[in-house]
C-alpha cells in the first residue's frame, strides 16, 4: 500500500518517516525497493536484523515482545486490554513487618490480579492522591519501604495499621529474571532498598531452577545499612551455586570496586543492578567495561520524591 501510495504522488520521495510498527514496513520498503526514496528516517523501530538477533538471543526482549504472538488470534482484545502500567487496582496492606531500623516490609493484597514479575516496580497511591514507586520484592506483592526524614509515604506507611485501603498502579518496568541459558552466572548487585528487586530476582531464579554461578552485592555504609542478611545466607547454605556478599563503604571500599576485585572478567555474565541513580551508573559503566554485554545489563534507578515540607 505504502509503495502504490508513493509511486501515485511521484517516486522517490525525498524523505519517509516511519515509528514503532510503521518502522518495521519501511525497514523492508527500503531494502525491497530503494528506489522509492531518497532518505529514510526511522522512530522507536530498531533495523531487523538487530531485531531478530534479539529475539533469539535475548530472553528479555523475547519477554518484552511476547504480545505479538496474540496478534493474530480472535481474541487478540482481551489478552492486550489487561491490566497493564497504567492499570489502578484497588487493594488493601495486609501486613507490615520492620527489616532494619529503617526499612519496612509492606505486604499488599490486590482485589484484581495483577501479572507481575518479580524485579518490576508498582506505584502505590494513597486516597488523597500522593503515590510512590515501589519495586517488588517477590511473587506475592511484597515492598521495602525506607524510612526517610519528611518522607510523606514512607511516614505515613509506618504509622498505618494493617487493612488499609490503597491502590496499585502497574506494574512497569523489564529488571526481572527470564530463564535463558540455565547455566549462565548471574550478578546481582545494588545498595540500601536495591535490595528489594534483587531479593525478588534471586528468589525467582532459584524457583525456575537456575543452575549457574548466582552472586549477591548488597552494599551499605555501615552493617546498620544491611537487612534480610540471616534470610540470605539461609539461601546460600541451602543453594551452593548462590553467593551472598554483603559490602560495607567504611570495611570493604566502594561496590564497584569489590564485584571487580572478587570477578575482574564478566564475559558472558548477566547482570542486575538496582538503587541509587549514580550507584547504578557506576556500576553499569563497570560493568561493560569489565566485559559484560550492555544487553545483559538490566538496571533499575531509583528516583527519591522531594521530602515534604
Amino acid at each position: 500500500d505504502i509503495a502504490a501510495l508513493i509511486e501515485q504522488q511521484g517516486a522517490p520521495i525525498d524523505l519517509l518517516v516511519a515509528h514503532d510498527w510503521g518502522g518495521a514496513v519501511a525497514w523492508n520498503l527500503a531494502a525491497l525497493q530503494p528506489e522509492l526514496l531518497r532518505r529514510l528516517l526511522i522512530i522507536n523501530s530498531p533495523h531487523p536484523a538487530t531485531f531478530l538477533r534479539e529475539l533469539r538471543d535475548n530472553p528479555a526482549q523475547q519477554a518484552a515482545s511476547a504480545y505479538m504472538n496474540f496478534l493474530c488470534r480472535p481474541d487478540a482484545d482481551l489478552h492486550l486490554t489487561a491490566p497493564g502500567p497504567g492499570a489502578r487496582v484497588p487493594a488493601l496492606i495486609t501486613k507490615l513487618t520492620w527489616l532494619s531500623d529503617s526499612v519496612l516490609q509492606v505486604h499488599l493484597t490486590a482485589t484484581e490480579s495483577l501479572d507481575h514479575r518479580p524485579g518490576q516496580y508498582l506505584t502505590l497511591l494513597r486516597d488523597d492522591g500522593l503515590a510512590r514507586s515501589y519495586s517488588i520484592a517477590g511473587q506475592e506483592i511484597e515492598l521495602h519501604v525506607r524510612r526517610i526524614p519528611g518522607g510523606a509515604m514512607s511516614n505515613w506507611l509506618a504509622d498505618v495499621e494493617p487493612g488499609t485501603p490503597v491502590t496499585l498502579q502497574g506494574p512497569a518496568g523489564d529488571c526481572f529474571y527470564t530463564p535463558g541459558d540455565p547455566h549462565q552466572p548471574l550478578l546481582l548487585a545494588g545498595a540500601g532498598t536495591g535490595l528489594a528487586p534483587l531479593y525478588g530476582i534471586l528468589r525467582d531464579a532459584l524457583h525456575q531452577g537456575h543452575q549457574g554461578p548466582i552472586r549477591l552485592y548488597h552494599g551499605a555504609l555501615n552493617e546498620a545499612g544491611l537487612y534480610l542478611v540471616p534470610e540470605l545466607e539461609a539461601l546460600a547454605k541451602l543453594h551452593p551455586h548462590f553467593e551472598y556478599r554483603p559490602t560495607l563503604l567504611h570495611t570493604h571500599g566502594p561496590l564497584p570496586d569489590c564485584i571487580l576485585k572478587d570477578q575482574p572478567k564478566l564475559n558472558g555474565w548477566r547482570g542486575f543492578v538496582c538503587g541509587d541513580p549514580q550507584i547504578v551508573a557506576q556500576l553499569k559503566k563497570r560493568l561493560f567495561l569489565a566485559g559484560m554485554a550492555s544487553r545483559e545489563i538490566h538496571s533499575d534507578a531509583f528516583v527519591m520524591a522531594a521530602p515534604a515540607r
